[in-house]
């Protein structure tokens, strides 16, 4: 998916929410927000938003020597789900259509976005969820999901975000594990789940565990590594959780399951559904 005008504003204010994290100093965060000023009058926009967000945080990186600013909030992000995942795990367990609950709390998870929203309390992350369980999902697409699973023999999982890798888990808990490789990102980036997410809340408990090899809040394929690629084609069913996983992907012929909230104007023109909607959809090359 290509960069849109409406997507500059969004960088913009990551831009200033990561600065202001990660340094106080003002000529810093000056010369950081001319510097992203200049990348984005001579972007191409026919990249996806995820491509400009990365050099974007590069920058920061390398201006700041912070090599995560993110890695508090990451880390009490994580908690957050944590600390509801008993709860939640009893209600799949529970549940008459475990498949059905646990990709919605893998859906509600998506709002654990600090790319979107800098400042996240438990409280909005509580109703969120609560929404998302009454929310409609396209019940067409929940069966042929479930179908998709079945027929599959090798499952890889895109994740986004820490804390909504918690989420994940409970739907990953929901996969034959035999088949199953979770994918995160290879090095920080925004509060986007990478090895150390995955350890801390033991998700190689229910999946092989790998990294994609780059730092990008999306799936770039070429920036990926050789690694990570393999995996990528082998796979006959591609679960792709996220914005930025959607972003980057959508169009591409793989065999896909997007899973995410849309939080912005511009997902909700490409999908042609509300801001808010919760998103269960497939490429054409995942179903028969």
């Amino acid at each position: 998916m290509k960069t849109f005008f409406d997507c500059l504003p969004c960088l913009i204010r990551q831009t200033l929410d990561s600065v202001r994290s990660t340094t106080d100093d003002e000529q810093t965060q000056e010369s950081i927000l001319r510097d992203v000023l200049k990348e984005l009058a001579e972007m191409d926009f026919q990249q996806p938003p995820a491509a400009m967000a990365q050099a974007i945080h590069r920058r920061i990186r390398k201006t700041t020597g912070n090599l995560d600013p993110y890695v508090e909030k990451k880390r009490r992000l994580n908690d957050m789900a944590l600390k509801l995942y008993p709860v939640f795990a009893r209600r799949i367990e529970q549940s008459a259509n475990p498949l059905e609950l646990a990709a919605r709390l893998a859906i509600a998870g998506n709002v654990m976005d600090l790319g979107v929203k800098s400042n996240l309390d438990e409280a909005e992350m509580i109703a969120e969820i609560d929404d998302c369980l009454t929310t409609p999902l396209d019940a067409d697409n929940v069966a042929e999901f479930a179908q998709a699973i079945d027929e599959a023999e090798n499952i890889l999982y895109l994740t986004d975000n820490s804390g909504e890798i918690v989420f994940d888990r409970l739907l990953m808990e929901r996969l034959p594990r035999e088949k199953l490789t979770a994918a995160v990102r290879g090095a920080p980036i925004i509060n986007d789940a990478t090895i150390e997410d995955a350890e801390y809340i033991r998700l190689a408990e229910v999946a092989r565990v790998i990294d994609n090899g780059s730092d990008s809040p999306g799936t770039i394929l070429d920036d990926c590594s050789e690694a990570f690629r393999h995996h990528f084609e082998r796979a006959d069913l591609i679960i792709a959780k996220g914005q930025g996983n959607y972003e980057t992907l959508a169009g591409s012929p793989y065999p896909i399951f997007f899973l995410l909230r849309i939080k912005c104007s511009v997902i909700a023109r490409d999908l042609n559904l509300p801001v808010g909607t919760v998103v269960l959809t497939h490429s054409p090359h995942a179903v028969a």
